[in-house]
């Protein structure tokens, strides 16, 4: 069985962070190592409390990782701290070939931030040009480029652009937050037509979308599969949990 190395937060709801990524993993059928970098308590409404694990253990926990299980990809979620960040960089710069996935979480769903700004700063410099894939939602892309929130195709492809000349290898930006009938992401690759991944929206929301999207990709990649079929799949699968909620 491949397995994914997961390194994120908890949620104590179990509805998003590490507990939706060994979900998502479990029903693809790939197994899943873990490295916890903070423990939250929170619900759907609202996260009421914080404990940011010490970044010596977050770094222990990923080379304990790699010392025991066959890890054929990594997920990266909730860092936090800057202070985690840089743990977390430098426990993988030893396994730069292996497929990365980073789901950039700067904030909760309920608007509570989950990496300060020092962190964000340490993302961009240290995290991102490792990584072959980094899945933002429009405001994570806005955030992390210091811009508004694009209101359009084009200008939502121009900030998918910037985000790759940072260094990530791929973007994947998640259309969930935009309307209209569609809901649609935009694969960006150096030197390729940008794909599109449509599928009808529906109505309401859930929590962990994102962690489950991400979690899924990096399955795919595991798996051996190429990231344009990584990523289809794992739109589908994402539509299918929004599909069966309730």
């Amino acid at each position: 069985m491949s397995e994914v190395l997961v390194i994120a937060g908890s949620d104590s709801s179990g509805g998003a962070g590490l507990m939706r990524d060994v979900r998502t993993l479990a029903s693809l059928g790939a197994g899943a190592a873990c490295a916890l970098t903070a423990v939250t308590a929170q619900s759907d409404a609202t996260v009421t409390a914080i404990h940011f694990v010490p970044p010596q253990i977050i770094r222990a926990q990923i080379e304990a990782a790699f010392a025991t299980a066959r890890v054929r990809a990594v997920k990266i979620g909730m860092l936090g701290t800057e202070a985690a960040v840089l743990a977390v960089a430098a426990a993988l710069a030893a396994h730069a070939p292996l497929p990365m996935v980073l789901d950039p979480v700067l904030a909760s769903t309920s608007g509570a931030a989950l990496l300060d700004r020092q962190g964000q700063a340490a993302l961009r410099a240290v995290l991102l040009p490792r990584v072959t894939l980094l899945t933002p939602n429009i405001p994570e892309a806005a955030a992390l480029l210091g811009r508004p929130s694009a209101t359009s195709e084009p200008e939502l492809l121009r900030q998918g652009e910037a985000l790759l000349s940072l260094g990530a290898r791929a973007v994947l930006l998640k259309g969930g937050h935009d309307s209209g009938a569609l809901a649609t992401d935009y694969l960006l690759t150096p030197g390729a037509a940008v794909l599109r991944l449509s599928a009808a929206r529906v109505a309401g929301g859930r929590r962990g979308t994102g962690c489950a999207l991400s979690s899924a990709i990096a399955a795919g990649l595991a798996a051996g599969r190429e990231l344009a079929d990584a990523c289809a799949r794992a739109k589908q699968h994402v539509t299918e949990l929004l599909q069966h909620a309730g």
